[in-house]
């Protein structure tokens, strides 16, 4: 039996049916600010084991408005993040560490690096300045860059990080893999559960999670790219055919990583949403114009 790879526990859930009952499995569906939302809770081990996933609370945003420039998608799209983030943080001003994970140097990788670019950073203003910045939750940003450029894991460097600068949470951002191609670059996932880096590329690397850190970590992420053998498997399933796993190891492509033409663009898209929606969640007092202002 051939298993489709993705990072979304919306698309976990599907390859299992929607309309069969899981233990430990609950999902529910609502809008925000205009775009679908649909949150899958995993309970228990059973559910855990059903799905793939870590127990926890796994948001999905689906954001294709905001690819077909539709009228106040951004602004739109940066308050839906950040009220389904509030619900998540430390309550009051408690500092919080930005982690953006990928490398920077591989665009659809990038997501991560490229939304701290456009994160609100305050701990240092705050200590600099407290008259002017007081009011402000301190908040630390680090791209942690990736084991093979530093020689280091970048869970380890954010680990190590955390240590020194102590928040009260971590938002960890990184790319993901779907399923479905029209997923990519039009869906966020947050998730209470941390993440593993690399996991969305069979690359499996140091998690980023409450038992390594020490602390909650919240988990968004952006699909980027499909799985070669996984869109080789839906293709045929379209047309009525179907091969196991090892006749779809021998098909071309079946090994490749699938991303869209116009990655560039997206990846700056979906980054900015990420980077202000992460800002307006974390600095309450502020709207789209201050962060454009402070952030630009």
């Amino acid at each position: 039996m051939l298993t489709r790879r993705t990072d979304l526990a919306l698309e976990a859930r599907e390859l299992l049916g929607n309309a069969v009952e899981l233990e430990g499995v609950e999902s529910s569906e609502t809008w925000e600010r205009g775009f679908r939302l649909t949150t899958v809770r995993v309970t228990n081990s059973a559910g855990a084991e059903a799905l793939g996933k870590p127990i926890g609370v796994y948001h999905t945003l689906d954001l294709n408005g905001l690819g077909r420039r539709e009228e106040g998608a951004f602004p739109r799209a940066v308050a839906a993040l950040a009220g389904i983030l509030k619900p998540l943080l430390p309550e009051g001003d408690q500092a919080v560490m930005v982690v953006g994970l990928g490398n920077r140097a591989i665009t659809p990788d990038a997501v991560g690096p490229k939304a701290t670019d456009r994160t609100l950073v305050t701990r240092h203003l705050i200590d600099m300045a407290p008259e002017h910045f007081s009011s402000f939750r301190p908040v630390s940003a680090l791209a942690a860059g990736v084991l093979g450029t530093t020689g280091i894991e970048s869970g380890e460097i954010a680990q190590a990080v955390c240590a020194q600068t102590r928040p009260a949470a971590i938002i960890a951002v990184d790319a993901l893999a779907a399923r479905r191609v029209e997923r990519l670059c039009a869906t966020v996932q947050v998730c209470d559960a941390g993440i593993a880096p690399g996991s969305g590329v069979g690359n499996h690397r140091f998690a980023l999670n409450e038992e390594s850190m020490g602390v909650p970590v919240i988990a968004v992420g952006v699909p980027t790219v499909v799985d070669g053998a996984t869109l080789c498997a839906d293709l045929l399933e379209e047309t009525g055919r179907e091969m196991d796993s090892e006749e779809l190891a021998k098909l071309p492509g079946a090994s490749l990583m699938v991303t869209p033409r116009d990655i560039d663009q997206r990846v700056e898209d979906m980054s900015k949403v990420i980077g202000y929606g992460v800002s307006l969640a974390l600095q309450p007092g502020l709207d789209l114009e201050d962060l454009e202002g402070l952030i630009e």
